[in-house]
């Protein structure tokens, strides 16, 4: 399988950096994200009307740059799984994942034998439409394919442990606005009970030798949430990119020519 950024600066010991496809799904994003030297992009079927035709597309294209693209589904169901690593995603995202035997099934739809149950459809996007040899492409396929759990509610935090336990899980990821949420106390990220959370997460994920990933809203909440165990960080997702931007660059254009002149 083509190295990608993510797999590289995770084997040089550097963060990765990351961003979230949510509305910009065009054929030109790829390469804009190129520029920005980005080393993994989530496209996300969660929150979002991208359909699995789109993905497809957005991954082909992708696939012409060294990013990684990962897809975060909505639950971490075979059919959403296997067809979006079957289109050439190098992994996936799973929503909400609350226990070691929902970890297992995400495997075994993401992993080929022995390591899980996928099905095996050669030659097709995620091999190049080529025919490689099965028993080598296996091996490589479920070292290189990763997959990430979100740990966003009181359940899931509970069990993280066995969570980040699982044979194949390669990443953890806390999706804070859900997690806060769960714990009755929405958005509250100061709360002593989120970061005693997050302390919790990062932990499990230390002790089991795997990432931890998380998207800040601004480079505070980075440099603190790396200080309490995150390792892998998102750049926010294309919506509050451009809207950012864009109301900064407005208001900065209406200071700069002032109001109009009679």
């Amino acid at each position: 399988m083509k190295a990608n950024r993510f797999r590289q600066a995770l084997a040089e010991g550097r963060v990765p950096v990351g961003h979230m496809i949510s509305e910009f799904a065009t054929r030109g994003v790829a390469k804009i994200v190129e520029a920005a030297e980005l080393d993994f992009v989530f496209i996300d079927m969660e929150h979002t009307a991208i359909d699995p035709a789109r993905v497809a597309d957005l991954i082909a294209w992708f696939k012409a740059t060294p990013i990684a693209p990962f897809v975060r589904v909505p639950q971490g169901l075979y059919h959403f799984i296997a067809r979006t690593l079957d289109a050439g995603a190098l992994g996936v995202m799973v929503a909400n994942v609350e226990t070691a035997e929902q970890a297992k099934e995400i495997v075994y739809a993401a992993k080929y034998a022995p390591l899980g149950r996928r099905g095996v459809g050669l030659g097709l996007a995620h091999t190049d439409y080529r025919n490689p040899e099965p028993a080598a492409y296996f091996r490589e396929a479920n070292e290189n394919t990763t997959v990430i759990a979100m740990i966003e509610s009181w359940r899931g935090l509970a069990n993280v442990d066995s969570i980040a336990a699982t044979e194949g899980v390669d990443m953890l990821w806390v999706g804070h606005f859900d997690l806060t949420q769960s714990m009755g106390i929405p958005a509250q990220f100061q709360d002593p009970r989120f970061l005693e959370a997050l302390r919790t997460v990062a932990a499990a994920a230390k002790i089991h030798g795997k990432p931890l990933g998380i998207q800040p809203g601004n480079l505070e909440q980075a440099r603190q949430w790396q200080e309490l165990g995150c390792t892998v960080f998102s750049c926010g997702n294309d919506v509050s990119v451009y809207s950012s931007a864009l109301v900064a660059g407005v208001a900065a254009l209406r200071n700069a020519v002032g109001s109009a002149r009679e």
